[in-house]
């Protein structure tokens, strides 16, 4: 990579639970002389962000937290007024499946709009650990599996043995690989396809950030070429609903790491994960199996040797303020920025590595 690390972060054993604290950005722009360190941020409506802003009269916002409880110093200057980082550029496009493509945004990172997702963590942490200039490059939309919406192309159908909720009954299912559909058929019946196929959220979300990415100096005003950096994914929320998906959800992301840095000719690319918010260590379920699955990629884990020093996990039950995934935690500001800043920091640790 050539992007200059200064970070300033400390080693740790397992990814960073408690963020360090972040000196305010100093305003100036990047080295426009190297490529622009792209971070691709993918998953579902939790990665989009549902902090509220709001106001300090109203607990639970980013508003709230930074005037009343003086949390993140570095989001505010000597004014009062929200802070501006000209080395981080926030992009954010959105589409269902290979539909049309919505561009929310193309700006220097800072507080505007109602809301805020784990971005503005992240993107602090990485300005602050590199000289050159990055890019955050948010493509994704809610309520997408990576068993069925994101899965990954490559991915082979499987069968799942499952009760039927209603009667009881035990039913062999064959469930979706790649391309195909629909989400599942009982096993020696024919598929009727629907108009929706495993992958199509996978396959819209990457071509979106492919755009943006052949449309750089519109996004990203003097740039020098671009490097992808890394990813950041959070994502978990609908998968636990189906048995089925939580029970190959290890297997898909291990398959979906590798496809992303072949897609996007990566191979060096550095990946974050973080767990739903909710979910305890220990927890049984579908939420434990996908819980698991999501500790077990983590480099330091030593179950798969070629992730590490490259993948991260941040385990987010201890950072949540309450609340679930499929509520949004609540709106609470302080869950995606302590998420963000948690993963923004384990990814700063990878990068030194």
């Amino acid at each position: 990579m050539t992007a200059s690390l200064v970070s300033t972060l400390a080693f740790a054993d397992t990814a960073p639970q408690t963020p360090t604290s972040l000196p305010a950005p100093d305003g100036q722009p990047a080295d426009m002389s190297q490529p622009v360190q792209v971070y691709i941020l993918l998953g579902q409506s939790n990665m989009l962000g549902a902090g509220k802003i709001g106001t300090a009269d109203q607990p639970g916002t980013l508003t709230h937290a930074v005037q009343v409880k003086q949390k993140y110093p570095y989001l505010v200057d000597e004014s009062g007024d929200w802070t501006v980082r000209k080395d981080v550029r926030n992009v954010r496009v959105m589409g269902s499946g290979t539909g049309r493509t919505r561009q929310f945004n193309s700006q220097w990172l800072t507080i505007n709009g109602g809301k805020i997702g784990p971005e503005i963590g992240i993107g602090h942490h990485l300005g602050h650990a590199i000289d050159a200039p990055v890019m955050l490059l948010k493509s994704c939309i809610g309520n997408r599996s990576l068993g069925w919406d994101l899965l990954p192309p490559g991915s082979e159908s499987f069968v799942f043995e499952d009760k039927d909720k209603k009667s009881g009954e035990v039913k062999t299912w064959h469930y979706a690989g790649y391309k195909e559909s629909p989400l599942r058929w009982e096993q020696g019946t024919e598929p009727q396809p629907i108009t929706w196929y495993a992958g199509m959220q996978y396959d819209g979300d990457i071509a979106r950030a492919k755009r943006v990415l052949q449309e750089l100096e519109k996004n990203y005003p003097g740039a020098n070429g671009y490097e992808i950096a890394g990813f950041f994914f959070w994502q978990g929320d609908k998968d636990r609903y189906d048995a089925g998906h939580a029970s190959r959800y290890e297997q898909n992301l291990v398959h979906l790491i590798k496809q992303l840095r072949k897609d996007f000719d990566a191979p060096n690319a550095k990946f974050v994960c973080a767990t739903l918010g909710q979910t305890e260590k220990g927890a049984e379920g579908n939420e434990g199996r996908i819980l698991e699955a999501q500790l077990a990629v983590d480099g330091k884990s030593g179950k798969y040797d070629e992730f590490r020093g490259n993948v991260a996990t941040v385990y987010s039950h201890p950072l949540s303020q309450g609340g679930a995934s499929n509520s949004h935690y609540g709106g609470n500001a302080e869950t995606y920025m302590d998420v963000g800043e948690a993963m923004g920091q384990a990814m700063a640790e990878l990068l030194k590595q």
